[in-house]
């Protein structure tokens, strides 16, 4: 067994595609709100993605968050891996999503996002871990409040 949190329910006999992804939560200057990316399909999401080959964790952040929100980014804390099953019926797959959350310390506007059909919104904490689709992202936000009341 893993010691790390898991959401969705893992189905007996279907085989999931693993996909790995990379997330950051990004809190805005007096860290009140939380950006997050609506993808097409109405899904709200942490900024982050699928990490491609020959990336770790940060080549692949860096490359999501230009491609999102056209953002450079400090990263911060590592708040751990979080497992994730789930049916997506835009690609019609099972997927098993380990996903690696990060905090962003501050970030830079440096362009347009290269990604132009996503929307991109800033909510409380609260309202965005309401919006989110994935338990995972969900888990994310809790850990950054957690060290937020640390500090």
């Amino acid at each position: 067994m893993t010691n790390h949190p898991t959401f969705g329910n893992k189905l007996e006999n279907v085989d999931y595609k693993t996909r790995y992804g990379v997330y950051a939560v990004i809190p805005n200057k007096d860290k009140t709100k939380i950006i997050l990316v609506q993808a097409p399909n109405g899904a709200w999401f942490l900024p982050g993605g699928e990490i491609e080959a020959g990336e770790n964790h940060l080549t692949a952040l860096e490359r999501e968050l230009i491609e999102e929100l056209g953002f450079t980014a400090d990263i911060g804390h590592y708040y751990g891996q979080a497992d994730e099953y789930f049916y997506s019926s835009h690609r019609e797959t099972y997927f098993y999503n380990p996903a690696y959350l990060y905090e962003v310390t501050q970030f830079t506007q440096v362009g347009k996002p290269l990604e132009d059909f996503n929307h991109l919104a800033w909510f409380s904490i609260e309202e965005a871990k309401s919006k989110l689709k994935r338990g995972s992202h969900k888990w994310g936000i809790d850990c950054w409040q957690k060290d937020q009341e640390k500090n």
